[in-house]
């Protein structure tokens, strides 16, 4: 019966080579100037010395953390804190699922956002940033999203088996799709839209069937 109501951060960087000892502090800045450079001149235009410039600091620098461009951008995706370190679980799938798509639309309003976009045709080609985005960030918010559907199952909101299938993948599929393939706001209201309109009457429909 149905009722509707982090990784490390640091994997990527390359160990320092001998001569002056690498400073910690500078390595947030140094990912934020890389996410910078990535929006502006895409992957394409990212190199050692945009980068290194924009931070502030020398080559050298950069060069004493990471070997090779995709081991630099790869650091700094995986990085990114921008989603929830843990699922919400408010006790309802509505307000749940909420919570996770007003997250997933700052994440794409955000750095991560862009650093995804200027990566996308790098992307099929550099094993190690696939591997970043997938056991990063987007793995983080696809482990969100299926720990909020497993809740609801367990609180019988949902119909047992639902996680993983078309309908719980209509929550955060359009949100996405939007911001890929339209120059259509990707808002709030729209994630509001999404859910009320699209994710709770297939819900409801799927616990109508199962009855």
């Amino acid at each position: 019966m149905c009722r509707v109501p982090s990784p490390p951060t640091s994997g990527g960087a390359a160990a320092g080579r001998g001569g002056r000892p690498r400073d910690p502090s500078r390595d947030g800045a140094i990912r934020a100037a890389i996410l910078t450079v990535l929006a502006e001149a895409g992957y394409a235009g990212l190199t050692m010395d945009a980068v290194a410039a924009a931070a502030g600091v020398g080559k050298a620098t950069i060069y004493r953390r990471w070997r090779t461009k995709s081991d630099l951008v790869a650091d700094a995706v995986r990085s990114l804190q921008a989603d929830p370190d843990t699922a919400p679980d408010t006790g309802s799938l509505e307000e749940d699922l909420r919570i996770l798509l007003h997250g997933l639309v700052a994440t794409v309003n955000g750095p991560l956002g862009a650093a995804t976009l200027s990566l996308l045709s790098a992307l099929p080609h550099e094993p190690e940033l696939r591997a970043a985005f997938e056991n990063g960030p987007m793995g983080r918010w696809s482990d969100s999203f299926r720990t909020v559907w497993a809740q609801a199952e367990k609180r019988g909101e949902v119909r047992a088996g639902l996680a993983g299938t078309a309908v719980a993948s209509t929550a955060s599929s359009p949100i996405l799709q939007r911001w890929l393939f339209s120059d259509q706001p990707v808002d709030d209201a729209y994630a509001d839209e999404v859910l009320a309109d699209v994710v709770l009457p297939l819900v409801q429909h799927s616990c109508t069937v199962a009855d």
